[in-house]
């Protein structure tokens, strides 16, 4: 269970990490806190949000994306910020990189940025008696994601009821 106190400290964390991100032309994706065998890690996903991603590869076009460089300095400086304000209060390990090549899907702005790209969509309710779709993403039309499954075939899948989806590495 999760308590209040834990959720405000999730917020300030997200509130330095974002200030750090953006001077750097950076957004935060995501930022986890959790208690792990070896004890607290704090992991900070960033993302470049304009970066050009070729057609029909998960990524970015190398040296458009988050780069270790971005990744060594949001480090440095969040970590530098969080142990000044004294915002964890226990030790921790500090993680940062991009979501990755297979990374989460979340929502119509990223549905639209990786057309193109081979996804793994899993639903809450079944779309043509299916609960998983694996295909190429087409953007969106209205509320629809568009995927081309197999060599032509395509469906239109309601994004309320996408439950998640991910991209799929291809080489």
């Amino acid at each position: 269970m999760v308590t209040s106190g834990e959720i405000g400290r999730l917020e300030q964390i997200r509130a330095i990490a974002d200030r750090v991100a953006r001077s750097r032309g950076l957004e935060v994706f995501d930022v986890q806190f959790r208690r792990e065998a070896h004890g607290w890690t704090l992991r900070i996903y960033l993302d470049k949000p304009n970066a050009p991603v070729p057609a029909g590869r998960a990524g970015t076009i190398e040296g458009e994306g988050v780069t270790i460089d971005d990744c060594q300095f949001v480090s440095t400086e969040v970590g530098t910020l969080l142990d000044v304000e004294d915002v964890v209060g226990h030790r921790y390990t500090l993680e940062v990189s991009s979501p990755g090549l297979d990374r989460p899907l979340r929502g119509p702005a990223d549905y639209r940025r990786f057309a193109g790209c081979l996804a793994q969509i899993v639903l809450a309710e079944p779309v043509e008696g299916q609960t998983h779709v694996r295909g190429r993403l087409h953007g969106m039309e209205g509320d629809d994601v568009l995927v081309t499954v197999g060599k032509d075939q395509v469906r239109r899948i309601p994004a309320s009821r996408i439950s998640r989806a991910r991209l799929e590495v291809e080489f």
